[in-house]
């Protein structure tokens, strides 16, 4: 139960990290202030990192990790691209990033109590991924 656990946990970090990436990606050419982009690549390099740490450790249990639901990744790009069509502004990219971080964090909560057996590490992962997330949101609510 443990294993399995762990490996489930590792592996909505796994998406969770690749829809955050994702996120950064759609929206970062549109920032127009430095401090603003800078907060979002340093976010971006820290999931990088954490996404590594976690593919090591989901190649021990012979597993490749998760995708992130088509469906999930294909409403976000809608809803970003037709929202900074309507306004493409830092005010815009705080709204849709907050909300992604905070749905981000929400799912954590959820998968940190259903796979409780999970080990010591998965769950410091997926505890430092909601750090991070916890972090961006504080960082860029100033754009709001």
């Amino acid at each position: 139960m443990i294993e399995q656990d762990t490996v489930r946990l590792l592996r909505e970090c796994d998406a969770g990290i690749q829809m955050g990436i994702s996120a950064i990606d759609d929206v970062i050419d549109y920032v127009q202030n430095k401090e603003f982009r800078q907060d979002l690549v340093s976010c971006k390099n820290s999931h990088i990192l954490l996404k590594e740490e976690i593919g090591r450790l989901l190649a021990k249990y012979h597993d490749e990790g998760k995708e992130p639901a088509i469906m999930a990744q294909g409403m976000s790009w809608l809803k970003t691209n037709v929202r900074l069509v309507m306004n493409e502004s830092d005010q815009t990219i705080a709204d849709l990033m907050t909300d992604g971080c905070n749905m981000g964090t929400k799912s954590l909560h959820k998968y940190l109590n259903q796979y409780q057996a999970a080990d010591a590490l998965s769950k410091d992962i997926a505890k430092r991924l909601i750090g991070l997330e916890e972090n961006l949101t504080a960082n860029i609510r100033k754009y709001l």
